[in-house]
């Protein structure tokens, strides 16, 4: 059996408009909102590179000269090439899918710009490289427990099987895990999808149909960092998890 080769290429989801973080996000678009001193798009970018990512595409729309600005002076790993959403937020799927010429024909990751965790010993996404099994998945998920992810208030997303297979939460029930936002996806799944914008969220259903959906559990913290209150919750636990010098 041929090795898998590594996954060097990430999408990086920041396009939104971050209703729920107003007022801050009336001038500064959610990826730039700073979390323990850096942009929340820049820990996402850390923790690609961090992963072995070398090359990573943001997408763009909401203030979109504001990020195109700031990735533009970034100095570190991954190098970044901006995908234009200014004329049509095309959601998650639909933005995955315009910039598919920019990914390459391998698989990739696909990063909320928000996703932020604290991590443990090892690297998550490094984990979840490792982990991942295209003979057996169509798409592998970073998911963290409902109960203990800072920050979340909701019911949970998925329940997971043996072997990590995962099933959407059942009507009226709480699931133990919660999408992390980041995830490795095939680009061969968006040949039969919508022109213009729809949601990941179709490519996940389909991959459950196919029993080929699968999760890996976070190891660490994860914080939801969704409204302006939950960044100042966020920054006390990253605070408290510091190391004493």
């Amino acid at each position: 059996m041929s090795e898998t080769p590594p996954i060097t290429r990430a999408f990086v989801l920041a396009a939104g408009l971050g209703k729920r973080m107003r007022p801050i996000t009336a001038t500064v678009p959610k990826p730039l909102v700073e979390v323990a001193g850096r942009a929340l798009l820049d820990h996402a970018l850390d923790r690609a590179a961090e992963g072995g990512i070398t090359q990573a595409v943001v997408n763009v729309h909401y203030l979109a000269d504001l990020i195109e600005g700031h990735v533009g002076k970034r100095r570190t790993a991954p190098a970044i090439v901006v995908s234009d959403e200014r004329d049509r937020l095309l959601e998650t799927g639909g933005g995955v899918k315009k910039a598919l010429p920019l990914l390459g024909g391998d698989p990739f990751v696909v990063f909320n710009a928000d996703s932020f965790w604290l991590e443990g010993p090892d690297s998550n996404l490094g984990r979840l490289v490792a982990a991942w099994s295209p003979q057996t998945m169509d798409i592998l998920l970073l998911v963290a427990p409902t109960a203990t992810s800072l920050g979340y208030e909701g019911a949970g997303d998925f329940a997971m099987g043996s072997g990590g297979r995962l099933e959407r939460r059942a009507e009226r029930e709480v699931a133990p895990f919660i999408y992390a936002g980041v995830a490795i996806l095939k680009p061969g799944l968006f040949a039969d999808t919508p022109d213009g914008a729809f949601s990941l969220n179709l490519l996940f259903d389909r991959a459950i149909a196919a029993g080929r959906l699968y999760g890996l559990r976070l190891d660490g913290q994860w914080l939801h960092v969704g409204t302006p209150e939950a960044i100042v919750a966020a920054e006390a636990r990253v605070k408290a998890s510091a190391p004493v010098p």
